[in-house]
């Protein structure tokens, strides 16, 4: 921890020399009747360009100073936009009307729709996300180094929002709903996020208090919106973990375009790293499509596709893992037969069409189809041996188990099959009224699940078949003979067909005024809920709610950029189909939907320091939450009670700081604190599954001043460890335990030969290249042991038993290449 210190403070204080950079404002400008006009001209500080023919235009501006873009046209007024304030990097998109009749002074404050201020957006270029090293790295990396977000699970991209769980939390691309696979249980199992980071435009990320037209989860937003591109573009990414290409097309008449991924990933890389030895055999392979088509002016559609397979082949071989304490050093010997084999086919399919009615009304219908295929299989023997380590160095058997204090041996078997088949339809509109925006939906969800479960656990230890921890297979053996029939120490066996038929809505209304100089917005809004849930031998039940929300922010006009936020609402979650299934696998139909109240309160202070631009984020928020539906958290999977016996809190504050540390960059550092305890059948409060009291986030970046093409990027990651970890027959109220603290930095050191901003000529062979860079990444860079489980042993001698931590991965080296055509 020392040297780890010492590294985050050289850090923070290097600094290097200035260099001016850039940022991006693009749109199309329209007039009075909604239509696409040319040749506008558009300047700021001796800089400009013209729209083109369909009046698209594109213009790099100076970031992190004050801007003021004036757009002109011989038949039109200006339009002005004034204190347009960019980060580097940053790509603003502004779509201006031009009138006949009066010039217009906009500025960049609070908007109607609140887009820039009210929600928690997260300003993060796709060229960062595609650059900050990380053993998945995307969108998911960067969303973990905020302060409310945690995972202690490199291999994972599932994370937890403010005590929420995995389950807990709405992805959107571009206003479409997406899902991930239901059975995975590891997360090595997990292969690639949704979100392809190549297809990447902007980034929206809410923690919490969100608006109403988002759906009905407790914890957080996330908004994806990939492009639209205006230029052909072929993309590339080559590295140890796997590659991925990314192909952006357009048509010579603009109408329609095209962006497309294809992805392949290995984690063999990182598997191999753990304790754990294995013949390790994954494939996990995406191909996406986002395509746009523009009808007329008025009409445009969008379709999103997306076909995943995951096959996980597993063959474990040996595991030592040393643990105790100097005095007393102690080791569990594991030896393995069989392997697991799992498969995780899904497919969406979406269709968008937009309609603009006039200039103020917008029209959009929504439809997609979710389909996904699981199986998971398995047959694993493990025999082991616990017992003291040699710890006499100069011994040839170091490190070697001298006396066996227990000998036992645990066989799993999984057969798993599910069957899900997701239905959506829905209606959007929106409706410009001065500066108001009246928002409203309505969607249609159906839901149909087949699934059997199969999985047995038996445990031996020295000849005797250990049964279940209950009261009904107490026994005397081998005192009195016991001649029952042998029974799994853990066993679920159901076959469930379940249909889900929901029914959601929301109107919302955002409105911005000025009193005394003071810029105020809010919205207010309301949302409800119908769904009936039905099935093979599953009683049908109805159930409604209703979820009022409201947002408010006031911007002073203060010499001091200051912005002051707070949202309020009720949110509810009603039972998706993990939900329905309690601890044996029986569907429970009269679970109702987890209700919390959110009460956020927020500042953002912007301002200016060594002449660079910097913004102070801080938040403070408290949740109420009723008719919780408890859970176990075992790696990425999680088992829900399926009953409502249980209410909970959580509370916690959290400060963010980021701007450009390194001129020309973008970094920052990020502290949270948060407390969660729930009260079951009332019994008490005791931490939850995700009491995840301390979090410190860092983002670096870096280059050397003398050679500004070599750049630095590092992740860092302190979280204070989480309850987990215990039997999973264990009473949380006799006997609860925590993991470790989980610490991370990853590394990442690559050239940039070509950019945007560093382009050769034709008799160059670097010529063409638009994008072209070659680096390393280490991943856990100062090779921190930690743990996402324990193994439980018993110690025949003393009749205890040890945890024996499940480590994660260390300390690993990856090469990168990057290219773009």
């Amino acid at each position: 921890m020392k040297h780890f210190s010492i590294l985050v403070l050289f850090l923070l204080l290097c600094n290097a020399i200035s260099f001016a950079q850039n940022a991006t404002i693009t749109g199309i400008v329209l007039d009075e009747n909604n239509q696409p006009l040319a040749d506008v001209n558009i300047s700021t500080q001796g800089l400009g360009t013209i729209t083109s023919s369909n009046g698209f235009y594109i213009l790099e501006i100076t970031a992190d100073i004050e801007n003021t873009i004036t757009f002109s046209h011989i038949a039109h007024k200006d339009v002005i936009l004034k204190n347009l304030l960019l980060t580097t990097n940053e790509t603003f998109e502004f779509n201006p009307v031009l009138k006949v009749d009066v010039i217009q002074i906009d500025e960049v404050s609070v908007s109607a729709t609140g887009e820039r201020t009210l929600e928690n957006i997260l300003n993060v270029t796709p060229e960062t996300i595609r650059k900050i090293p990380g053993a998945n790295s995307g969108v998911e990396t960067i969303l973990k180094l905020l302060p409310g977000v945690s995972s202690n699970n490199e291999l994972s991209t599932q994370y937890a929002v403010r005590g929420g769980n995995y389950d807990e939390n709405l992805v959107y691309v571009n206003e479409i709903e997406v899902y991930r696979p239901f059975l995975i249980r590891s997360a090595q199992q997990e292969g690639l996020s949704f979100v392809n980071s190549d297809l990447v435009k902007d980034v929206k990320f809410s923690a919490g208090g969100f608006q109403a037209k988002y759906g009905d989860k407790l914890a957080s937003v996330l908004d994806i919106k990939y492009k639209a591109p205006t230029l052909f573009s072929l993309r590339a990414d080559l590295s140890f973990l796997g590659a991925s290409a990314s192909l952006e097309t357009v048509s010579k008449n603009n109408k329609f375009s095209s962006v497309s991924g294809i992805r392949y990933r290995n984690n063999s890389l990182l598997v191999n790293s753990q304790q754990t030895q294995s013949n390790f055999t994954p494939s996990f392979t995406d191909v996406q499509s986002y395509l746009t088509y523009t009808v007329s002016s008025k009409l445009k559609l969008n379709f999103l596709g997306n076909l995943a397979v995951n096959d996980y082949t597993n063959e474990p071989l040996n595991r030592q893992t040393n643990f105790g304490t100097l005095d007393n050093p102690q080791a569990l010997v594991v030896y393995y037969q069989g392997q697991e084999k799992n498969r995780y086919t899904t497919a969406l399919g979406a269709l968008k069409g937009s309609y603009f009615l006039n200039e103020n009304t917008t029209l959009k219908l929504i439809s997609s189809i979710y389909h996904t295929i699981e199986e998971e299989y398995s047959d694993v023997i493990a025999s082991y041996e616990l017992g003291e380590v040699d710890s006499n160095l100069s011994s040839d058997s170091a490190g070697e188990v001298l006396t066996s204090r227990g000998i036992g041996s645990q066989f799993n078997r999984t057969r798993n099959d599910l069957d899900a088949l997701i239905f959506n339809i829905e209606h959007k509109g929106s409706h410009t009224m001065n500066n108001s925006v009246l928002e409203w939906g309505a969607k249609y969800t159906h839901e149909d699940i087949r699934d059997q479960l199969r999985e047995s656990e038996f445990i031996d230890s020295a000849g005797f078949s250990i049964r279940p921890p209950r009261a009904e297979f107490t026994n005397n053996q081998p005192t009195d003979s016991f001649e029952a029939p042998l029974v799994a120490y853990n066993g679920i066996y159901a076959l469930n067909f379940v249909k889900t038929n929901r029914f959601s809505g929301f109107v919302q209304l955002g409105t911005q005024k000025t009193w005394n100089d003071t810029d105020i917005y809010y919205n207010i809004g309301v949302r409800s809920h119908h769904w009936t849930v039905s099935g093979t031998d599953v009683e049908k039940v109805s159930q409604t709610v209703i979820s009022p929300r409201g947002q408010l922010a006031i911007k002073p006009k203060w010499d001091k950029d200051m912005l002051f936020r707070l949202s309020s609402g009720i949110y509810h979650q009603p039972p998706f189909y993990r939900e329905l299934r309690d601890s044996s696998g029986t569907i429970q139909p009269n679970v109702k939907a987890q209700k919390a109240f959110h009460l956020v309160a927020g500042n953002e202070y912007s301002f200016l320091l060594w002449e660079r631009a910097f913004t102070l984020i801080s938040e403070a928020y408290y949740k109420k939450l009723e008719n919780v539906n408890p859970y176990t958290l075992e790696d990425v999977r999680i088992r829900y009670s399926a009953n409502n016996d249980t209410e909970a809190y959580v509370y916690g504050a959290e400060v963010r700081m980021n701007g450009a540390f390194v001129p020309g960059t973008e970094s920052w550092i990020s502290i949270g604190y948060l407390k969660t305890e729930e009260n079951r059948n009332n019994r008490g409060y005791l931490p939850r599954p995700t009491d995840q009291r301390l979090k410190l986030g860092i983002l670096f970046q870096d280059y050397i001043p003398t050679i500004p093409d070599l750049k630095m990027y590092l992740n860092l990651v302190y979280q204070t460890g989480v309850t987990g970890g215990s039997p999973s027959y264990a009473d949380p109220y006799i006997f609860q335990n925590r993991l470790r603290d989980y610490k991370r930095a990853d590394l990442g050191i690559s050239y940039i030969f070509a950019s945007k901003d560093k382009q050769y000529p034709t008799t160059h062979w670097l010529h063409t290249f638009k994008e072209l860079s070659f680096g390393f990444e280490i991943f856990n860079l100062f090779n921190n042991q930690n743990s996402i489980t324990n193994t439980w042993v018993r110690d025949a001698d003393s009749k205890n038993e040890y945890a024996v931590p499940n480590y994660l991965t260390s300390r690993v080296l990856n090469l990168r290449l990057g290219i773009r055509l």
